[in-house]
C-alpha cells in the first residue's frame, strides 16, 4: 500500500513539475522572442498553461507514435531529427489553440522544442531518477 502512494506522487509531482517547466519555458520564450512567439495577452499565464497542459498531453499520448514512425529518419540523421518531433507536437497545439497560440518561423519553434527536450532530460537525470531509486530501494526494503 506504501508503495502505491509512493508511485501516485512521484506521478503527480512529475506533472506538476514538467507543466510549471513548460510554462516557464514558454513565457520566458515569449518574451525573449516577441515576434516569432505568441500568447494571447488575456489571461496570460492562463493560455501558457493551457498550452502547457496540451504539449504535456501529446507528449505522452502522440510523441511515442511519431518516434516509432520517424525511426528510420531520426536513425539516419543521428538524432538530430528528434527536435522536430516537439515541433510537430507545437504545431498541434498551435492548431488547437488557434489565435491565442502561434509560433511563426520554423527555426524558432525548433529553438523552444530543443529547450523542452532538454527540460526533460534535465528532469528525467536528476529529479525523476532520484525519486524513481528511492521508490525501488523502498520497495526492497519490504
Amino acid at each position: 500500500m506504501k508503495k502505491s502512494k509512493h508511485g501516485l506522487f512521484i506521478k503527480i509531482f512529475d506533472w506538476v513539475i514538467r507543466i510549471l517547466g513548460y510554462t516557464v519555458i514558454l513565457m520566458l520564450m515569449t518574451l525573449v522572442f516577441k515576434n516569432t512567439l505568441y500568447i494571447d495577452n488575456s489571461y496570460y499565464g492562463l493560455w501558457c498553461l493551457i498550452a502547457s497542459i496540451l504539449i504535456y498531453l501529446l507528449n505522452k499520448t502522440i510523441k511515442p507514435f511519431l518516434i516509432w514512425l520517424t525511426i528510420p529518419i531520426t536513425g539516419i540523421t543521428l538524432g538530430l531529427f528528434y527536435p522536430f518531433i516537439n515541433l510537430i507536437i507545437l504545431k498541434i497545439v498551435s492548431l488547437i489553440l488557434g489565435k491565442h497560440f502561434a509560433i511563426y518561423g520554423i527555426w524558432f519553434a525548433v529553438l523552444v522544442s530543443i529547450c523542452i527536450s532538454v527540460l526533460n532530460v534535465l528532469l528525467d537525470m536528476t529529479v525523476f531518477k532520484k525519486l524513481t531509486f528511492k521508490e525501488e530501494s523502498d520497495g526492497a526494503d519490504n
